[in-house]
């Protein structure tokens, strides 16, 4: 279970990637969805939370149930300028981490998953939850671009 749950995290960039390519800047920047973000925006967002929950993880593996903060994703599309980033950046960004935390998982062993930390919001948190969360990550919102995609005839 461990394992597959590894490789569908190894996979998220590529599904992402799939998504959007051949959209052009208009296509990433269009907002058909009232009070929704931007395909841009959306990749940024994920870029931007693949780094923090990788370091919840590496300190779950490596520190004796440490804490962590939560974050607010709409603070971060406010002061991150989303609007002007790059998307080969990003999903560079994106690809990076998850190959070098993906690394570092397939050392480990099952029980190493049952590794706990604190979240300042969600209290005791597994390496497996923490796992499964980001793992969805993608997926989830690979589901509202293809709801942008459609909404702008693509």
């Amino acid at each position: 279970m461990i394992a597959q749950l590894i490789k569908n995290y190894e996979t998220g960039t590529s599904l992402l990637s799939h998504c959007i390519a051949n959209m052009t800047d208009e296509q990433l920047d269009a907002q058909p969805i009232a009070n929704r973000w931007s395909t841009r925006e959306v990749v940024c967002h994920i870029a931007d939370f693949e780094p923090i929950n990788a370091d919840r993880m590496k300190r779950v593996i490596a520190e004796d149930v440490p804490t962590f903060l939560g974050s607010d994703p709409d603070q971060f599309a406010a002061k991150l300028c989303y609007n002007t980033r790059d998307i080969a950046n990003e999903l560079r960004l994106i690809e990076t981490v998850r190959i070098q935390m993906a690394t570092i998982f397939k050392t480990l062993d099952e029980s190493d998953f049952q590794r706990t930390g604190i979240h300042s919001r969600d209290g005791e948190l597994t390496l497996k939850t923490l796992l499964e969360r980001i793992t969805g990550h993608i997926p989830h919102h690979v589901e509202l671009i293809e709801e942008k995609k459609r909404a702008i005839g693509l």
